[in-house]
């Protein structure tokens, strides 16, 4: 069976019916650089009953975002949605796509007004997110590495990278579940 993202008005009407479940958005280019930089914290969010999207350009290859347990949405077509009724609880973006003006208007919005928690990976960050983010680590579980290591030869990508701990940067304001501060 081949693995196919879901269509955005259906996932819409899926989060209406489910209000209070946390959810979790992801935006990145593909899913291997999700599955990377944050296929652990990603893992271990849907174990913790997390409702997590992610939200690819390239979406050619899902199934390793499928194995850790995510709905993946074309980024185009969410983004172009004229209307945004299931804000997510947490958002996470590769620091490298804050160049995209929609991507950088989102972040800013979460900082700015605290409509979610915000994460970031990268070294890319822009100076004018430097000070509203703090660096923190997530301590990812056995099951997570086990499932990641999985997700990434799928992706095919050495699985040896999977380790312990994986670094975000996020949003000063908020406390983040899961995430400890690198201070």
């Amino acid at each position: 069976m081949a693995a196919q993202f879901v269509d955005s008005a259906h996932w819409r009407a899926h989060a209406r019916r489910h209000p209070l479940r946390y959810r979790l958005a992801i935006v990145a280019p593909n899913a291997a650089e999700v599955v990377r930089y944050a296929g652990g914290w990603l893992f271990d969010r849907t174990t913790a009953g997390w409702e997590v999207t992610v939200l690819v350009d390239d979406h050619s290859d899902i199934r390793p975002l499928q194995i850790l347990g995510a709905t993946v949405l074309d980024i185009e077509q969410s983004l172009a949605a004229a209307k945004h009724d299931t804000w997510p609880h947490a958002v996470a973006v590769p620091a490298g796509m804050v160049t995209d003006r929609r991507v950088r208007d989102g972040i800013l919005d979460c900082l700015d007004h605290r409509s979610a928690e915000l994460s970031l990976w990268g070294e890319e960050l822009p100076a004018e997110l430097a000070d509203r983010v703090k660096i923190t680590h997530h301590r990812v579980s056995r099951a997570a590495r086990a499932f990641k290591a999985c997700a990434l030869a799928t992706a095919g990508l050495p699985a040896e990278e999977v380790g312990p701990t994986e670094v975000f940067r996020v949003s000063a304001s908020r406390t983040t579940a899961g995430l400890v501060s690198a201070s």
